[in-house]
């Protein structure tokens, strides 16, 4: 996919202030997205992730490093036409319906009214439609914001957020919505999400940036086999935990003991619990969550830092 490139990002930075004591809230961040890609952007608050999606939809512009949309440079300008994107939510008049609102930006954009009911039914809105929007709850927002970023039917979509404020029925529904966008109509999509579990399960490939510099990017199966272990539900388990450290690192997470080991070490590990005089009840290999991917390597670049 990535022998298509979408987006690609060169040594992309960003400073606030006079340079020598201004704040580097991006710095040299290189990227690529191909076509019909997901791509998950993922940070904590404050790493950088808005900034970089601004300078992307031109909103605030690059210190330093390029961009390139299409294979156009974009650095210092405005995005093609054919890139939506949803950032803050979306801006909307509060006093007129959902559907008057895709209405006016059709207008605005010079596109025609046609897609507005196929959208509203695309982010599940049709019984919502002739609402005013101040009416709207923060998720039905989101939705709208997202038909909203649809509407010129770009081929890049870039979702900041696009699931906050959502029920778990939402949430879900948002997801099946994301990956269709490139599995049944060929988009690629640039999301930025705190809600991991969904990014796990939307997307093809993850970048997690730290303090403004782009610390790590695989796919979502690379993050989470890059660590094998072993999940053992035994008793006792200090004392199962005593019999293998010496060889493992083991930890217990509540009713069980993780062991950091690959699948082929598990009939020695069971022989060494059994000398031991351990009953084990199960043993399993664990895969890892992005959640524990994420927050085992940024706790690493933290160290890092130190």
């Amino acid at each position: 996919m990535r022998d298509n490139p979408v987006l690609e990002i060169a040594a992309l930075s960003k400073t606030y202030g006079r340079r020598a004591g201004g704040v580097r809230a991006v710095q040299d961040v290189s990227l690529t997205v191909g076509a019909g890609e997901v791509y998950g952007f993922l940070g904590a608050n404050g790493a950088g992730k808005s900034t970089t999606i601004r300078m992307l939809l031109g909103l605030i512009s690059p210190s330093a490093g390029s961009i390139r949309l299409f294979g156009q440079d974009v650095t210092h300008g405005q995005p093609p036409r054919k890139v939506g994107s949803l950032v803050d939510g979306g801006a909307f008049y509060p006093f007129l319906t959902g559907r008057r609102n895709l209405d006016v930006l059709a207008r605005t954009q010079s596109l025609g009214a046609g897609r507005i009911d196929a959208l509203l039914d695309q982010v599940g809105l049709t019984g919502s439609a002739n609402r005013k929007v101040k009416g709207y709850s923060t998720g039905m927002r989101q939705r709208l914001g997202v038909a909203a970023a649809l509407l010129n039917d770009p081929d890049l979509v870039i979702l900041d957020e696009p699931a906050n404020g959502l029920d778990a029925a939402g949430i879900q529904e948002m997801r099946t919505l994301i990956r269709s966008l490139a599995t049944e109509h060929g988009k690629t999509v640039f999301l930025s999400s705190h809600l991991l579990n969904e990014v796990q399960q939307v997307c093809d490939r993850i970048g997690i940036i730290d303090r403004g510099t782009l610390i790590r990017e695989d796919s979502v199966a690379g993050l989470l086999q890059a660590e094998e272990s072993l999940r053992i539900v035994a008793t006792p388990l200090d004392k199962a935990q005593a019999a293998l450290a010496p060889d493992w690192p083991c930890t217990i997470a509540g009713n069980a003991l993780q062991v950091r080991a690959p699948s082929a070490a598990a009939p020695e590990i069971l022989r060494r619990l059994v000398a031991a005089q351990v009953d084990v009840f199960t043993l399993a290999p664990h895969q890892r969550s992005l959640e524990e991917a994420f927050l085992a390597i940024t706790s690493q670049a933290e160290t890092g830092h130190a």
